[in-house]
């Protein structure tokens, strides 16, 4: 009988210790919960206070996007990229820029290698069908660098000269819808060094991009048709559906409209190239 009592003793003892681990390891396990929830949620604030925005761009287009030796985002400078930069600060982020062939750019988007294009783009229904489009921050036009002398006077005096254009640009749909031919380039500076050289008569480009190249080297001028060539606007492009995104760059991009920030930013890129 005793030896019963013993051995009930010693059971109900085990117990009792099995209960007492039990309930420790479950506070623990709580704990140790609360403490990833909490780091998880501290991580997903910190990302969102001090994130980073990917610009993909092509920095061969003066006055929107450039190198040089102090841009405004590392060495990257023009409007859009200004425009990058204050985006992403009035956001709590950062601006960062990666540099590619015009022509990549679309692609690197839909691909997730960068967030948005910020690059003098025109908004296309063709590149509607693949992107989201922001509201548009600048209207310009085509135009044709000639050099002074030339007899270029009109769109349609392009007939039997030598075209040169810059690849994916407005500036190429524009001449291949015209039936010309034409030759291109990767990069504005090579076609304005054709143009330089006597190895072509015009470059078909943007008009505040024309005015840059003249700018920075004599004996060329702008010859305009309105006629030929339409308007076009420039917008920022984001990946399909990613309405969070779009939204935060359509509330900055409108209240730059509004306050005159984009006009000046213009003005002060455009004189600066006068002045160079």
């Amino acid at each position: 009988m005793k030896r019963a009592k013993k051995i009930l003793a010693l059971i109900l003892a085990m117990a009792m210790a099995a209960c007492t681990l039990t309930a420790c390891g479950s506070s623990t396990d709580a704990s140790v919960g609360e403490t990833e929830d909490a780091a998880v949620e501290e991580e997903a604030a910190s990302e969102t206070a001090g994130g980073v925005i990917t610009f993909g761009t092509n920095a061969e287009f003066p006055p929107f996007e450039f190198v040089t030796a102090n841009g405004v985002i590392g060495e990257f400078d023009g409007i859009d990229m200004a425009i990058a930069k204050q985006i992403a600060e009035e956001n709590g982020m950062t601006a960062e820029i990666e540099n590619m062939e015009f022509d990549s750019l679309l692609v690197a988007l839909q691909n997730g290698q960068i967030d948005a294009v910020i690059a003098g783009m025109t908004i296309t229904e063709e590149r509607a069908e693949a992107v989201d489009f922001s509201v548009p921050y600048y209207t310009a036009t085509q135009v044709m660098i000639v050099k002074e002398d030339s007899d270029i006077a009109s769109a349609a005096d392009m007939a039997d000269k030598k075209i040169c254009v810059i690849q994916g640009y407005t500036g190429e749909v524009c001449v291949s819808e015209m039936g010309y031919a034409y030759e291109s380039f990767k990069k504005g500076t090579e076609a304005v060094m054709e143009l330089v050289n006597g190895k072509c008569d015009v470059v078909v480009i943007d008009s505040a991009t024309a005015a840059k190249y003249v700018s920075d080297n004599e004996g060329l001028k702008i010859v305009e048709d309105p006629d030929a060539f339409e308007s076009e606007e420039y917008a920022i492009a984001v990946q399909k559906g990613n309405t969070e995104l779009l939204d935060m760059i359509n509330a900055a991009i409108e209240t730059k409209l509004a306050d005159g920030t984009i006009s000046a930013l213009a003005v002060q890129y455009t004189e600066a190239a006068s002045e160079e």
